[in-house]
């Protein structure tokens, strides 16, 4: 099988990460100190077990089960944080983290793709937006470099749209010999075309540093802060993580992916390094899941849930909720926890805060479609 020169430039290009670059991608002179990460959890995750309304008279009765025996990381008299977020509880403690409860998206339906096309996209219905906020919230910096990146395998919807962004991939594909990368120099030395992207694949290589292919949660994290911390490196970053859908066995589950959450970012903490006290770090996922435990100790898609703010920018020591209750008369249909906050107001007052932006231009631009509305303020420190 025989290659065209453009796919030879990713196949060499690709030995420590698969890279998806742009021909107007520049790095240049820095814009701005502060960095934003976003970290989208696929599946919904489960607010009402990440920070447990244990002050809730109705909640033990429909979570008793999925308590568990680990104890609890109490922040107040009525939320407790998930055992397996230690770190997290620290940070918490170090006014490092806050927690936004009872939120949830424009979205409804309870449908997983339909749900994460509009928490990406920041429609108010599936497929109405064609590209994603994080591409609009980059294109409001100066375009002195390709100012976002995702570590992903493949370009999320937040991050998909005109302007230009990065995306990096760590690969199990065997690092190419040092013949094979000079002679891919040579071959594109001389096309004006190709030499460039040759040029931005290894630019975007050496950014990421020298890779063991390790995906783990810290690994990421490492990898991440790595792009990061780079003076001529972006500033705006998307990470994806899974398995948050616990239809079934969530004691076990949930206290697995929580685990990792919490040692990425930790990872992203101690690799950031003194970077850390200008990174604001959100957490959140498309929908929550059902107040009751289903019949397979599991939980079943829902509506309202939780989002969090880590890092040294982050205002935190505070958890956020105009709490509706869990009685049975307060939940939303009947079975899930009736949302109270708006996750595009949210992201607004974050994203813009936390780059020193207009929060009230940020919504116009990162939410058009969505009812005028004053973003939450006061989220990140001066």
């Amino acid at each position: 099988m025989s290659l065209t020169r453009r796919q030879f430039v990713s196949a060499a290009a690709a030995g420590a990460g698969a890279l998806w670059i742009s021909p107007r991608m520049a790095l240049a002179s820095v814009a701005t100190e502060q960095r934003f990460i976003f970290i989208i959890q696929r599946g919904a995750a489960d607010g009402l077990d990440i920070l447990q309304p244990y002050g809730d008279p109705a909640y033990a009765g429909l979570r008793g089960q999925l308590i568990g025996d680990a104890k609890r990381i109490p922040l107040d008299g009525l939320f407790a944080l998930h055992p397996s977020l230690v770190e997290t509880g620290k940070m918490y403690a170090q006014q490092q983290a806050l927690f936004v409860h009872a939120v949830a998206s424009p979205y409804r339906d309870r449908s997983h793709f339909d749900g994460q096309n509009v928490l990406e996209t920041g429609g108010t219905r599936p497929y109405e937006v064609r590209n994603g906020w994080l591409n609009r919230l980059a294109a409001m910096l100066p375009q002195t470099r390709s100012e976002a990146i995702a570590i992903a395998s493949t370009m999320p919807a937040a991050l998909r749209g005109p302007t230009s962004v990065l995306s990096y991939a760590p690969s199990v594909a065997a690092t190419p010999s040092d013949d094979v990368m000079m002679r891919a120099a040579t071959l594109y030395d001389r096309d004006p075309q190709l030499h460039a992207l040759w040029a931005e694949a290894l630019d975007t290589q050496k950014m990421a540093g020298v890779q063991s292919n390790n995906q783990s949660p810290s690994g990421l994290g490492k990898l991440t802060a790595g792009f990061l911390s780079r003076p001529d490196g972006p500033r705006i970053a998307m990470l994806e993580t899974g398995g948050w859908d616990t239809h079934s066995a969530q004691l076990l589950r949930l206290n697995v992916r929580l685990k990792a959450l919490d040692a990425l970012l930790v990872s992203l903490r101690d690799g950031l390094g003194p970077i850390w006290g200008n990174t604001t770090v959100l957490v959140a996922t498309e929908f929550g899941r059902t107040a009751a435990v289903n019949g397979t100790g599991g939980t079943d898609h829902g509506t309202g849930t939780v989002a969090m703010l880590v890092g040294g920018a982050v205002k935190g020591g505070r958890v956020i909720a105009d709490w509706p209750g869990l009685s049975a008369a307060n939940l939303y249909e009947g079975r899930d926890l009736r949302p109270t906050a708006r996750l595009d107001s949210l992201i607004a007052a974050v994203a813009g805060e936390s780059l020193r932006l207009d929060p009230a231009r940020v919504m116009r631009g990162l939410f058009p479609g969505v009812p005028a509305d004053t973003p939450m303020g006061g989220l990140i420190r001066a």
